[in-house]
């Protein structure tokens, strides 16, 4: 009975410690007055349809007037925040579970194994190598060395097949365009001038000659961030030679293509070049140089379907398309006849999303199913020699190689498993354990578990909620979801050490499979364009509905997230169902569909939006879902805070700009309605550490504080 009462105290004691530990939200946090922003009087028509775009002037980022804003607007976004009674408290939080080492798989190159690796808390992943397993380990490429603030990243490296030589990309404060370096392996010293203004390109070695890269020209006038690039040119640098004398290879005037890119087979014969005017589809070409005076053959001469060249054995090609294939496929074919006529099925389509690499001299086919990972190895006459055991369900990643190498490295992770790296022999098909991080998180105490829901039209969605086990559906739990829907991009299972913030409180994360991604081949992708593109916001408006129905929320608890097309997803959302969210996060979005198109590379995208030019159907579509015209003034919207940056030259931060300006003019009701606008920051890509740990702080802090549950202190 004493040690029962003694229990009993102890247990009332830890109970009061942890109640002192938890921190209220302040209901008395004010948003201070928002920055007066002017009204022109800029009038479009769409076939004879006005639309006015009273905010036009933001899509100046050089002007002054801009800049004051900017500047105006993150006074106010800092003042709320600054006033959140446990923001500083999330932020050591995730300090401190971010403070663990990470390290990518191993690769070879030359004589070396190289890596990444971060000790904890570096702004940028360095780059390690060593002679052998057993070697000792030297640092190689110190991206943290770029800038002062950590800024500057690492945006691609190549190796030249003997691994003599490196060529490596640098971004500066996250911008597409970089500058590309050449420095000898042993010694590390630079070779020849550094490359300017390159943008979407891969690094492409021919021998120790040279390489191959794409950009486009430089706006001679007017923002380089925002100007549009529309005709892409694959250039060859040879080394120890001006870039002025680079050789044009394919594209410019005379092929005129928006993105242009090149690759070469590993034995160095064929030369690969895909080219296309839209983030869907390519056209294929091969140049042989075995043959010194060919040209360049075409494999395909579409931009219908996806293709690439996977590899060759002498003239034999070894290629994947979705021609014929919506779920995709692999085929053969012969160098001197490449064209589809002739292609022989060597892994024929199945009802999962392949997508296929090469290492060890095998195929190693990933597959979707239902949006998580199953992985078969064949031998490259398409005999299936395993299907990997793996450690269970989610994604895994890697299976690539060089064609003698004995053993293969990959990842794998879900939502409540931090990356692991596992080493795969491909004679046994056995694997084991290469790097396991030490996560200061405990998985065994959460769950993922995968519904179908059923979205407006009928059509069955999956999704995977998230949650520490043992919570109750009542309908309180603050809950984040998430989604993408587009550019048939598939969102798998991966663990975010920001979300452990949310599950730690008890919180739910979920992700959609929304319609316009990948997750089911080029037709669920196809479902979610042009004038289908409403079926993404129903299919997330759905996940939404189907979470409170369940009791996993309700509306009171319920924030939406997603960047860049994501972003448009949230804004459409957001506006088409006000009511149905408490908290949005609208990151770096697409949010002006009727202008899109005319910044950057953004006509590239119209194969899954279409453009306001094209018709007047499309452009009504178009008009009708697009957030900064969907907006309804004398609206409550939810707490809603935009996020973007500035150097943002993918989706110009114009997009935000004119959003934000335009709901916090709307917004009738006590909601707050900020920006936040990174600075020496761009898309995504590249941010350091400091910038990532500060942005998800005050996206915790924001949405713990609008749905008034406060934060419990976790040791």
């Amino acid at each position: 009975m004493i040690k029962n009462l003694s229990f009993g105290v102890m247990l009332l004691a830890l109970t009061a410690c942890q109640q002192e530990k938890a921190i209220e939200s302040n209901p008395d946090i004010k948003v201070k007055p928002y920055p007066q922003t002017k009204k022109g009087d800029v009038t479009d028509i769409y076939f004879g349809t006005n639309v006015e775009d009273p905010y036009r002037w933001l899509e100046d980022d050089l002007s002054q007037e801009t800049k004051d804003w900017v500047k105006a607007e993150n006074e106010v976004t800092n003042d709320y925040l600054g006033q959140i009674p446990f923001r500083e408290n999330i932020r050591k939080r995730l300090e401190h579970l971010w403070n663990y080492e990470k390290v990518g798989a191993p690769y070879k190159e030359g004589d070396y194994i190289y890596f990444t690796k971060n000790d904890g808390l570096q702004n940028q992943y360095v780059i390690y190598r060593k002679k052998g397993e057993d070697g000792q380990e030297e640092v190689f490429l110190d991206p943290n060395k770029f800038s002062t603030d950590g800024t500057s990243s690492l945006a691609g490296i190549s190796f030249s097949k003997d691994g003599s030589l490196v060529a490596y990309q640098i971004s500066e404060g996250g911008s597409d365009w970089t500058k590309a370096v050449v420095i000898r392996a042993a010694d590390k010293s630079v070779v020849g001038d550094t490359l300017q203004n390159v943008k979407f390109s891969g690094l492409a070695w021919h021998g120790n000659e040279g390489f191959y890269y794409s950009s486009y020209d430089k706006p001679t006038a007017g923002s380089a961030l925002s100007a549009m690039t529309d005709q892409h040119k694959l250039y060859f640098h040879k080394l120890n030679t001006p870039q002025n004398t680079d050789e044009l290879i394919f594209g410019g005037a005379v092929t005129p293509r928006r993105y242009v890119g090149a690759y070469l087979t590993e034995d160095e014969r064929f030369l690969v070049v895909t080219a296309a005017n839209t983030t869907s589809g390519n056209e294929l070409y091969i140049k042989d140089f075995s043959k010194p005076e060919s040209d360049f053959v075409a494999v395909v001469n579409n931009m219908e379907k996806n293709h690439s060249i996977l590899d060759n054995d002498g003239e034999r090609l070894l290629i994947y398309t979705e021609l014929d294939a919506p779920n995709g496929r692999v085929v053969e074919t012969t160098s001197a006849k490449p064209t589809p006529d002739t292609w022989k099925n060597l892994i024929p389509e199945t009802e999962q999303v392949l997508s296929p690499s090469l290492g060890g001299g095998k195929i190693f086919a990933n597959y979707l199913k239902d949006a998580t990972s199953l992985v078969k190895q064949y031998d490259r006459s398409g005999k299936l020699e395993h299907e990997i055991e793996l450690p269970g369900v989610g994604s895994a990643g890697g299976f690539g190689g060089k064609k003698d190498d004995k053993e293969l490295y990959f990842s794998f992770t879900n939502y409540v498993n931090p990356g692991t790296i596992y080493k795969y022999d491909i004679a046994s098909g056995k694997s084991e354990i290469y790097k396991k991080p030490e996560v200061q998180f405990d998985p065994t105490k959460y769950e993922s578990k995968q519904v179908f829901y059923t979205s407006k039209d009928g059509t069955k969605v999956p999704m995977i909620i998230t949650y520490k086990k043992g919570i109750k559906l009542d309908g309180t739990n603050p809950t984040m979801l998430y989604g993408y829907g587009g550019f048939n991009i598939s969102l798998t299972p991966a663990f975010s050490v920001s979300n452990v913030i949310l599950l730690e409180q008890g919180g739910v994360y979920a992700v959609a499979n929304l319609r316009g991604g990948g997750e089911y081949g080029e037709n669920w992708h196809l479902a979610g364009t042009k004038m289908k593109k409403q079926n993404v916001f129903d299919d997330f408006i759905a996940a939404a509905e189907y979470l409170i129905g369940e009791k996993y929320t309700s509306a009171e608890k319920l924030a939406i997230s997603g960047g860049s097309n994501g972003g448009l997803l949230v804004g459409a959302s957001m506006t088409q169902r006000p009511e149905l969210f408490k908290v949005a996060f609208p990151a770096v979005g697409v949010l002006d569909m009727l202008r899109y198109h005319k910044f950057t590379a953004g006509a590239g995208w119209a194969f899954d939006y279409g453009t306001a030019d094209d018709s007047a159907e499309m452009f009504k579509y178009l008009h009708t879902y697009s957030p900064y015209h969907a907006l309804k003034q004398g609206t409550d919207y939810p707490a809603t805070m935009v996020m973007t940056a500035d150097h943002d030259d993918r989706v110009v931060p114009a997009h935000s700009f004119k959003f934000a300006a335009r709901l916090q003019e709307y917004n009738k009701g006590t909601n707050p309605v900020l920006i936040r606008i990174d600075t020496k920051a761009g898309h995504g890509a590249g941010k350091s550490t400091a910038m990532v740990i500060a942005e998800q702080t005050d996206k915790w802090a924001f949405l713990f504080q609008n749905m008034n549950v406060g934060y419990k202190e976790v040791k």
